[in-house]
């Protein structure tokens, strides 16, 4: 089931099931992607119809965000939480060692997804990493055959929104990829470049604000938040009075 938020239609599950089915995916048949929008990647979905119907067209559209959890209860309909997409990456992480399934790491800057996939050797013995590549990349097409090569099952794919969506639904299916995770700098905290907020800034939904007070230049971006919360609001009252 799938809660309609400003435009894009997010999956109405838990973190425990989103990653059994995003196991399921990894097997395919066929190929799938994931996508992991928080208010910023909403906003710009609500800018580009094109945009929007790569999002709603993933196999599983997570709520990243905690604003897109309070959006989600001012309009009435609301989540069954945030679902993080470096959670769900882990969990996934955790299935694809038991299962042997091949991964491959995509984006960052060079070197960033070789350190990341040195660290995740470490933390998962067992889990076939068959290849890396930065995102400083121009020509996809070389990046395309080389995924397909590596004989990857699942591919983290790390570009940066909208450029990873995009290229998941553009590119994806010609790597004979089953299933591809648009992630973001997960890659960086993987590789040990950026620290996660605490645990406990998690579960109280403030990781948001630990990342503003590390990284101070941020706030033009996290202002946006309480204005997505403002639309959330109008858009309330909009469909109140027909």
């Amino acid at each position: 089931m799938r809660n309609e938020i400003m435009g894009v239609s997010f999956d109405n599950i838990t973190l425990d099931e989103a990653i059994e089915q995003g196991a399921a995916l990894a097997r395919g048949p066929g190929f799938s992607y994931v996508v992991t929008p928080n208010p910023e990647i909403v906003n710009l979905a609500r800018q580009t119809k094109e945009y929007e119907d790569i999002l709603n067209g993933a196999g599983l559209v997570l709520p990243d965000g905690i604003g897109v959890v309070y959006a989600a209860k001012i309009l009435g309909c609301p989540l069954k939480g945030r679902v993080p997409g470096i959670d769900f990456a882990t969990g996934l992480l955790a299935r694809l060692e038991v299962s042997g399934q091949r991964l491959f790491l995509l984006g960052a800057k060079p070197g960033v997804a070789e350190q990341a996939a040195a660290n995740l050797k470490e933390q998962y013995p067992n889990l076939v990493i068959c290849g890396t590549n930065d995102g400083y990349f121009q020509d996809s097409t070389p990046v395309v055959e080389k995924i397909r090569a590596a004989g990857a099952d699942v591919v983290f794919v790390c570009l940066g929104a909208p450029k990873q969506e995009r290229w998941m639904a553009r590119y994806g299916p010609d790597t004979g990829a089953h299933l591809m995770v648009g992630l973001g700098g997960v890659l960086d905290v993987y590789a040990g470049n950026v620290k996660r907020a605490p645990e406990i800034w998690q579960k109280l939904g403030m990781e948001w604000l630990y990342r503003l007070i590390r990284q101070p230049s941020r706030i033009g971006r996290m202002a946006k938040l309480p204005l997505f919360l403002v639309d959330a609001r109008k858009a309330r009252k909009k469909e109140g009075s027909r």
